[in-house]
């Protein structure tokens, strides 16, 4: 059975459906339908991705479940089954800790499963709870029949918390005819925005995984040194109350955007300063973009930077002072800002093209296909 072909079949099993999980997932349907494949998500019906996957002529299925695991997982596990059980899939990929925990609980392996956590999710809880986060995935391995990471640093920090699994990393992709460089003056002028100010952007969830509360701490050392310039925080949360309060006057807050696009072509350089990822799409869409980038060296981040932007573009997380000092040195280099801006450019449409990132996946989908079911495996791991 071939990638073409269209009787291979793919559902798609989301939660959350915004942020950068739902652009993976678009992006995967978008390919996947492109080649011929028969294609269907199941997540829960509000959000960008259902808006973003209906009218692709992929099939949209509503599946009511919270972010988090909680008293109602029981009923959501049975939801999932009967849509697997509706759709008749091939190959069920799983996107992200809940919908992982659900797809693995309903079926048990009787299908096809890709898990891909996109960040293992013990990493966003501490004591009790990540101990407890870390025995299911150990324990749920069993029930999938491979997993994928976004980049070695992700398989290595599952291998070392025990997981044991059939393992790909497939590195995150953009559209790299979406996200292209564009001059900065036009796409200011677009946005209303001032040409003499130096702008830095941080696109993201306002939540504490992406760290902008570290990054309002950098950013007091850059606006004394920098009056001028300014701040723009792209993207809503949790935290936006917060994060306003600690706020000083340099800093937007943009709230969500359908498209991040015209702000990182605007950006004289982005930032994301998070405490916790696999392999963000920001950068990687920034990138694609010619911006120079700022990320905290977490997981998947060095991987994601092409080899001479790391020693600028690359700080310890929760460290305010060493990400001012980043953002300061790049702000006061322009000729520097476009030099890694074209590099950044070259790596991105080498190394992260959405449609290598496609093609990877369905060659994953092939080998499970000859595997099948693996109630081999859960026998033999008591």
């Amino acid at each position: 059975m071939s990638a073409t072909d269209p009787r291979l079949s793919v559902l798609h099993v989301a939660q959350p459906v915004d942020g950068g999980v739902a652009r993976v997932v678009t992006d995967l349907v978008k390919s996947q339908l492109s080649t011929g494949m028969r294609v269907d998500v199941a997540c829960p019906d509000r959000g960008g991705l259902p808006a973003a996957v209906r009218g692709t002529g992929c099939g949209v299925h509503g599946w009511a479940a919270t972010r988090s695991p909680g008293p109602g997982l029981a009923d959501e596990v049975r939801r999932i089954s009967r849509i697997v059980d509706e759709v008749g899939p091939d190959v069920v990929h799983a996107h992200s800790a809940k919908a992982g925990l659900a797809v693995r609980l309903a079926l048990r392996g009787m299908v096809p499963t890709v898990f891909q956590p996109h960040a293992w999710s013990f990493e966003a809880v501490g004591g009790v709870g990540a101990g407890l986060v870390r025995r299911w995935e150990r324990f749920g391995a069993r029930w999938a029949t491979h997993v994928v990471c976004v980049s070695e640093a992700e398989r290595l920090t599952g291998q070392r918390a025990g997981i044991e699994a059939p393992w790909s990393v497939i590195p995150n992709g953009v559209d790299v005819e979406r996200f292209r460089p564009e001059a900065a003056q036009s796409a200011r002028t677009a946005l209303g925005l001032s040409q003499r100010e130096p702008l830095v952007v941080c696109v993201g969830r306002l939540c504490r995984q992406k760290g902008q509360d570290v990054l309002l701490r950098a950013w007091a050392a850059v606006a004394e040194r920098m009056p001028l310039a300014r701040l723009a925080l792209v993207g809503d949360g949790p935290d936006a109350a917060g994060l306003r309060e600690q706020a000083p006057a340099s800093v937007r807050f943009v709230g969500d955007v359908q498209d991040a696009a015209p702000w990182y072509r605007a950006a004289d350089l982005v930032v994301l300063p998070s405490r916790w990822e696999g392999m963000a799409l920001v950068p990687l869409e920034a990138m694609a973009c010619a911006r120079p980038v700022v990320v905290t060296d977490v997981d998947g981040a060095r991987e994601s930077l092409p080899p001479g932007l790391a020693p600028h573009g690359l700080v310890p997380p929760e460290d305010p002072e060493a990400l001012a000092r980043a953002l300061l040195q790049l702000l006061g280099d322009p000729p520097l800002r476009e030099s890694l801006g074209r590099a950044a450019h070259r790596h991105v449409l080498n190394t992260h093209d959405v449609r290598h990132t496609a093609e990877a996946v369905a060659a994953v989908y092939r080998a499970l296909l000859d595997v099948g079911p693996i109630k081999s495996r859960e026998s033999s791991n008591p």
